[in-house]
């Protein structure tokens, strides 16, 4: 049989039949609100662990490192689905199903139950206070509980009530009973992409250019000089009457126009990092953890056997 301080050497362990097949593994450990024993382990079984099957843990063994019931991997596997409430209780109709599909009778189970409540209560004030303590505690608590068996009897019966309310719960139990919140952080980084392209092209465009140059030209002007002593003899040098002819070259400046090519500047281009703040927005997800309380009367239980032991349908 396994016991509470085992729970934590079972979580997440291989669980094997009898005969050495691995069926899955051991994912959470449901235990009996009366008597404060395990009672059920729940078992990831399925290629994938997709699936998880119910299985009683009362004639289960550990087996070095793994867990082995007394159960074929089929018949685990075949296992009727059923439905865990909110509270991580079984309801009496699904623990029914169970213990017929295991072929473990029902009666027994409330007898045994009987048995261990009537020994609880009669052992007085050290065995209550002491059994309450383990049930809140946990696998953990077994040493708190030594240090409560001189408690009176009615914080013992408290404490046995509050643990019977905390055994079969689904959280996992591996020697404490602290949860873990965690959050998502968002971190920010930077990129490196490519935002354009920027290019120098270089083109020929024609304009019309206006320039004033001063141009130079010859005309002919008729110069009639009269005869004088100083010019005599050339004017009779010649015969007396007679045709002549006399030509003169006249010349003119016009504009010539040529192009040459000269460097004017030296064009390139250069980048530069300007910085901006930018505004990012995002969602995380944060885990809150709040404690819920819940009141029973004196004698109240939540385990629907209480109905059987006190003659209810």
């Amino acid at each position: 049989m396994i016991t509470r301080e085992e729970i934590a050497n079972v979580l997440d362990q291989p669980v094997y039949d009898g005969d050495g097949n691995k069926i899955g593994d051991a994912k959470h450990v449901f235990f009996d609100d009366m008597t404060g024993r395990p009672e059920w382990v729940s078992v990831k079984t399925g290629m994938f662990g997709g699936a998880e099957s119910f299985v009683p843990i009362r004639d289960a063994a550990m087996v070095q490192d793994h867990l082995e019931v007394p159960y074929g991997k089929d018949q685990v596997k075949g296992a009727p689905s059923v439905d865990v409430d909110a509270g991580g209780h079984l309801s009496e109709t699904e623990e029914h199903r169970l213990y017929d599909y295991y072929g473990i009778n029902w009666d027994s189970v409330l007898s045994e139950a009987e048995r261990t409540d009537d020994g609880r209560s009669a052992a007085g004030t050290g065995t209550a206070g002491t059994a309450g303590a383990a049930g809140a505690a946990g696998a953990a608590g077994a040493a708190g509980a030594a240090g409560l068996a001189g408690t009176t009897g009615a914080a013992g019966t408290a404490g046995g009530r509050t643990g019977r309310e905390d055994a079969m719960r689904r959280e996992g139990m591996r020697g404490d009973e602290a949860m873990t919140r965690s959050e998502e952080q968002m971190r920010i980084g930077v990129e490196r992409h490519e935002s354009g392209r920027a290019r120098l092209r270089k083109y020929v465009v024609t304009e019309e250019v206006q320039q004033t140059v001063p141009i130079t030209h010859e005309e002919v002007r008729v110069v009639r000089e009269p005869i004088t002593d100083a010019n005599r003899d050339e004017a009779l040098a010649g015969p007396e009457i007679s045709e002549a002819e006399h030509e003169v070259t006249l010349h003119a400046e016009r504009a010539v126009v040529e192009t040459e090519t000269v460097p004017v500047e030296r064009v390139r281009m250069t980048t530069e990092e300007l910085t901006e703040n930018e505004t990012v927005r995002g969602q995380v997800r944060k885990e809150r953890i709040e404690a819920e309380t819940e009141s029973f009367t004196e004698g109240e239980t939540k385990h629907p056997r209480d109905d059987k032991r006190r003659g209810g349908k």
